[in-house]
């Protein structure tokens, strides 16, 4: 069962909100945040490097700094405000006609220790290490984590009621054409409502923000360590979290490119690939995988389905049955000699986000040899993984549309 709160967010006016909310940090890299700052983006808080010509080293302690002065300047000014009153709100995104009705609220650290909060990645110490010095620095939470739960009728019933009798506090369209819409739950007997229902929901599950979510269980931790009247109701056990039912969420495709084919020519290397796979030639047309276990390829100007046969996967295994499983197994490993998909430098990684065309792009520049796009994983799939206490391998899942930082913001300070 899991612990949730309402929380006092920290959010922009009305007239702010659509400058204020900004991509997530780990999205653009610093010199495309600092193309895309306005005077109030939230980028100027959570990639505070670009305010420095030029650009500073983002660990830097002089970019911690400008981040927590960043933070105060941005409520001094009234560009950000915190609510008088604790609530849940509603945040909702839409993406090709399609809208996902999330929660906004406050997750409690020790959920995600004892793996009431279930992980599906592994995480990297840097990283974590990185956002843990934020958030101390900031004592709040800045950028929300991406969860899911296990669908409910009373919950989606309650989002639906706020939704129609209340017009939205936020409803803008991004650059990127993706449209964010937001409700605060005024009703504190619905807020009340919320919290009784989540305690008796078995699990939540880390969609998007791994490192996130492990820096706040490592703050919480350490926060209760120093202090000796620790009761764990405290406002730093809890970290910011939008969580949104799992039948909601949709996962795109997430690709690999390589530089070379490892010695082979073309025709051998489509040729040791008819060993595991049904080969088609498919022309110069971009192909897309129809089902689990067909790939695409394109390879010298040329796409190819390839489809996994009989007995090369396990359908029973929550790890074998996932694509990246079978690529790497029988591609990568077996025929290109990449075994470490985090450290090889002959490999990237392609969100499907932008398309397949990308992948043809790249082989096509001659930066990369060949390309594969994979059939997107399910959401059963990564419930299933997350419950079995397995990991996914790295870069599996890619969750659009992401979350806008600053939309609304939780402060643990006294």
């Amino acid at each position: 069962m899991v612990k949730i709160k309402p929380f006092k967010g920290i959010r922009p006016p009305k007239e702010y909100a659509s400058e204020v909310a900004s991509r997530p940090y780990d999205v653009l890299n610093s010199a495309e945040a600092k193309a895309e700052a306005t005077e109030r983006s939230l980028l100027h808080i959570i990639k505070p490097e670009i305010d420095f010509e030029p650009i500073a080293d983002e660990h830097s302690q002089e970019v911690y700094e400008k981040a927590v002065a960043n933070f105060a300047e941005w409520r001094k000014k009234g560009w950000l405000v915190q609510d008088e009153e604790e609530h849940y709100y509603v945040y909702a995104q839409t993406m090709d006609g399609r809208t996902q009705y999330g929660l906004a609220m406050c997750c409690h650290f020790e959920d995600y220790l004892s793996g009431a909060i279930k992980k599906h990645e592994l995480t990297r110490t840097d990283k974590e290490e990185d956002r843990m010095k934020h958030v101390f620095n900031q004592k709040a939470n800045i950028e929300p984590v991406f969860f899911a739960y296990p669908d409910n009728a009373e919950l989606d019933a309650i989002v639906a009621k706020v939704v129609a009798e209340n017009a939205a506090d936020y409803d803008f369209t991004a650059e990127d054409g993706f449209g964010h819409h937001f409700w605060v739950i005024r009703d504190a007997e619905v807020n009340k409502r919320i919290t009784e229902i989540f305690a008796g929901i078995p699990a939540l599950y880390v969609a998007d923000g791994h490192h996130r979510t492990a820096a706040a269980a490592r703050v919480g931790q350490a926060l209760a360590a120093k202090n000796p009247n620790h009761t764990g109701e405290e406002e730093y056990c809890y970290f910011l979290a939008v969580t949104f039912p799992a039948s909601q969420l949709k996962i795109i495709d997430y690709n690999r490119v390589v530089k070379d084919l490892n010695g082979m020519t073309p025709a051998e290397f489509v040729k040791a690939l008819e060993s595991d796979f049904v080969v088609e030639k498919k022309g110069t047309g971009v192909y897309t995988p129809s089902s689990l276990h067909n790939f695409a390829m394109y390879l010298e100007g040329e796409w190819y389905s390839l489809t996994a046969k009989a007995g090369t996967y396990d359908d029973n295994d929550p790890i074998g049955v996932l694509d990246v499983t079978v690529l790497s197994n029988l591609v990568l490993d077996k025929l290109l000699g990449i075994a470490d998909l985090r450290t090889s430098k002959r490999i990237d990684f392609v969100g499907g986000i932008r398309g397949l065309g990308e992948l043809s792009r790249r082989v096509d520049s001659g930066e990369m040899k060949v390309a594969f796009a994979l059939y997107p994983v399910s959401m059963k799939q990564l419930i299933d993984i997350a419950d079995t206490g397995n990991i996914m391998p790295p870069k599996t899942t890619w969750f659009e549309p992401k979350l806008r930082s600053g939309v609304v913001i939780h402060s643990f300070e006294e």
